[in-house]
Order: structure tokens, then sequence, then C-alpha cells
């Protein structure tokens, strides 16, 4: 006896089946070939680089080196100091961006007029370019005629303009700069976590006896945990690859007091200004953004395993 090899209500469903795939990788394919071109190529141009000595086009063709490039990694102060350099500001941005953020998302989740407008006039730094606000803050803090000098000298607090892009307070003025720019994004985040959790809970804290900071430190801050993880990943992530704010404000200087080390990179491939002694060195600029690639990736899986520790210890 003959068996059908399918009915017909099957077949239908494959077809809707392979009609509903179709459309859904069409939609995807877009951003597969962008993914590919802008990301998986430029990774793998890098990676081959690594190996040889090349300037760019108008240069001599590339020339094997082997393991050279790498070697002076690891033998180059510069870079070195850039990392320390980059270990310094991720630092102080995530010491004083995160704790800020919390505190304006704890302020502003409150139903109260007008903290709607607060919310989005914080979180417009966040969306402007970062050419824009690198300018903004280099007319703020310019020696001579930027505001925070003016009005420093008017209130008597110091007597005479500090130049905050030239000295020892490079880095500072490029953390403010960075925590200005990023905090509106954090404050989402937090007042996002905050909004999850029930007001059930926090007047059952009440009932109990918890007093305001007890509730905070104890129910509060101890709910946001996946929320915080997040934005600790984000702000880690992003500290080791600002360098918009640096190459607008202080191109590294004074001194490579403040070049990071993505900048430092970036520069074997595109010299950050006229008159560097930098020349386009592609094959060490990619053995240099390799590496830094290495750091700041094993500093996040330090950070993700520290973090899955101390979740299973509470």
């Amino acid at each position: 006896m003959k068996m059908k090899s399918q009915t017909p209500i099957s077949a239908v469903k494959r077809k809707r089946k392979m009609k509903e795939n179709l459309q859904s990788y069409s939609l995807l394919l877009p951003n597969l070939i962008l993914f590919i071109a802008f990301s998986i190529y430029p990774c793998i141009w890098t990676f081959k680089y690594i190996f040889y000595r090349y300037g760019g086009i108008g240069t001599p063709a590339p020339k094997f080196v082997g393991l050279n490039n790498l070697i002076r990694v690891f033998h180059d102060d510069l870079y070195w100091q850039s990392v320390k350099n980059t270990l310094v500001y991720a630092g102080a941005k995530i010491l004083f961006i995160i704790p800020l953020a919390f505190l304006l998302a704890l302020f502003l989740n409150k139903k109260r007029k007008g903290n709607g407008l607060l919310q989005s006039v914080i979180f417009v730094p966040t969306i402007m370019s970062s050419a824009v606000m690198g300018l903004v803050f280099y007319l703020l803090f310019n020696v001579y005629n930027g505001q925070v000098n003016r009005y420093l000298l008017d209130w008597n607090i110091i007597k005479q303009p500090i130049n905050w892009l030239g000295s020892d307070n490079a880095m500072t003025t490029l953390v403010i700069t960075a925590i200005w720019g990023g905090i509106g994004n954090y404050m989402v985040y937090f007042i996002a976590g905050l909004q999850r959790i029930s007001e059930e809970t926090l007047e059952s804290a009440r009932i109990d006896g918890a007093n305001r900071l007890q509730t905070l430190w104890y129910i509060t801050v101890p709910m946001l945990g996946p929320i915080l993880k997040i934005i600790l990943m984000i702000s880690i992530t992003a500290a080791f690859n600002d360098m918009s704010n640096v190459m607008v404000l202080t191109e590294g200087g004074p001194n490579y007091s403040t070049m990071v080390m993505s900048l430092y990179g970036y520069q074997f491939f595109f010299p950050i200004s006229a008159g560097s002694i930098v020349v386009k060195q592609y094959g060490y600029g990619a053995a240099v953004s390799a590496v830094s690639a290495l750091i700041a990736g094993g500093i996040t899986v330090i950070y993700l395993f520290v973090s899955k520790k101390l979740d299973d210890i509470y």
C-alpha cells in the first residue's frame, strides 16, 4: 500500500515556516553584511599586518618581519605610559561617575514636577558628538579666555589663570569631561533598575523598622545588583575605548601625560596633528592595537570572574 509522503496541512506549515525564515534572514542580512565589512574584515586586516612593516599607500610594499612589531611593543616605554594613563583615567572616571549617576537616579526617580525635564537635560550630553563636546570643554577650560578661569578669578578663588589642558591638571579635565558626557546614560540605567523595585518591598522594610539609609543600603542597593553589573561592564569597556575627548582636548599631551592606549595605536594609522613626530606605521599600529585589545579583554574577563564569584558567595 502506498503511503502519502506529506499531508497537505504539513506542506502548508512547512512553506509558511520557510517564508517566515526567509523574511527574518532578509531583515538580518544588511546588518550581517555591515558587521562583516566594518568589524570582522578590519580585525582580520589588522591581525594580518601585525607581522608586516608597512606605511600605507605610496610606501614600499609590506615586508614580513615576524614578531618584531610585538617585541617592539613590549619595549616601548611610551606605550606602557599610555597603558598607565588609561588605567588612571578609567579608574577615576568609574570611581566618580557611577556614584554620581546613582545619586541623580535616586533624586530624579521620585514623581515630582520637573523631574522629566531634568532627566532629559542630563541625558543630552550622552547623544552629543564627542567632537562638539570636546570643543565645548576646550572653550570652557581655555587658559586665557575660558569661562572656568574667568569665574574663579572673579570669585577670588585663584590669583592667576590655571592651564587646565597643558599641565598636571589635564587628566583631571579629561575625567570631568568624561563624567559630564556619560553620567546621563548611567543615570537612565539606574532609574530603570529603581523602577523595578516594588513599593511593597520598600514598605515592608519600613514597617520592620528600617530607616531610609538602612532601606537604601540593605534593600535598594542589593536589588540593583544585576543592573549595577551591566553598568560596570559598560563603563569599563567605554573607558578603555574613549579617545575622542583626549584627541580633541589634549592630543595626548603634555608630554604624553594624557595619552591613552587607544589613541596611541590610532596615531600610527592617522597621525593626530600636522607636526606629529609619529609617521604612519600600519604594522606597528596593528600590534599596539592587538596588545591593547588583549589588556582590555583581560581586565574585562577578570571583572566577570570576580563578579561571578561574588554572585556564588552572596
